[in-house]
């Protein structure tokens, strides 16, 4: 299907990059309202036999709050959002919003959680916000833009250039998310690099985007985990797929590397790992 980014002039971009940082300066107070508050309460969206899959107010305010930017600014477009599913729209054009990404470190008071913002057309995201409030970052990517805005100010985002995996730092919310055989795909990527870390939620992928590390791997993901993300590494000129090396902004299992070479080279371990996974 052709994209729609081929009919989006200067002055559309214009009116979605301004929308999508409406949507995150929305988000970002009610966000922060609930967040290190000894009274937070976290509900189990998977139920008492599922799991744990937490859930706040602030999760479900803050995307109330960006749906309310998106029918004053945007109406025609369509919405995808982690806590109040779909709405159809007009336009060709889609926001998928993950108001916050990583709720578990929210609820702990870790500052990985972040505001996910991105708009999409039928082939994948254009242009994503990586958004953190409490540290006071920005990432964005799409339009010729890419770019953090931070504490430090403006800075360009660039990924890091090519190095061994042996070199590398690595990232993951595993053995938290994904099946013990996803589990061991991923640890044979990262018994080859240098270091690794986990449980960074959506700010390892700003952080691959930054230069800072290489990798980020991780399974079980859904769209609005990933679209933003996408669109910041990409920009940054990194590259992100599925363990196939298909295009990830449906989710699922998701390789998002700094540069073609490492990426090339963690790809061929995890398919050689997961042999016949479905």
């Amino acid at each position: 299907m052709t994209t729609l980014i081929a009919q989006i002039d200067e002055t559309l971009r214009g009116e979605l990059i301004r929308a999508a940082h409406a949507m995150a300066d929305a988000a970002r107070p009610e966000t922060l309202r609930h967040f290190r508050i000894p009274a937070l309460v976290s509900d189990n969206k998977l139920g008492p036999d599922g799991g744990f899959d937490p859930v706040t107010e602030g999760d479900r305010a803050a995307e109330r709050a960006m749906r309310a930017v998106i029918a004053k600014l945007r109406p025609d477009d369509a919405i995808l959002g982690e806590e109040f599913g779909n709405q159809p729209g007009t336009s060709g054009l889609t926001w998928v919003l993950d108001p916050i990404d990583g709720t578990r470190g929210y609820i702990s008071g870790t500052p990985t959680w972040g505001i996910l913002v991105s708009v999409a057309d039928a082939t994948g995201p254009l242009f994503g916000l990586i958004d953190q409030p409490y540290i006071g970052e920005r990432f964005a990517g799409g339009f010729g833009i890419a770019e953090v805005v931070g504490p430090q100010g403006t800075t360009p985002l660039r990924t890091h250039p090519a190095r061994d995996l042996s070199q590398a730092t690595v990232l993951s919310t595993f053995p938290e998310v994904g099946s013990q055989a996803e589990a061991r795909a991923f640890v044979a990527v990262a018994g080859e690099a240098r270091l690794t870390r986990y449980g960074m939620d959506c700010y390892g992928y700003a952080l691959v985007a930054a230069g800072q590390v290489d990798l980020v791997i991780e399974a079980g993901l859904n769209a609005y985990d990933i679209q933003a993300p996408i669109a910041v590494i990409t920009a940054a000129g990194g590259i992100v797929t599925d363990w196939q090396g298909h295009p990830a902004h449906n989710g699922g299992r998701v390789l998002a590397a700094a540069n073609p070479q490492i990426h090339a080279q963690a790809l061929s371990i995890l398919q050689a790992s997961v042999g016949d996974l479905p």
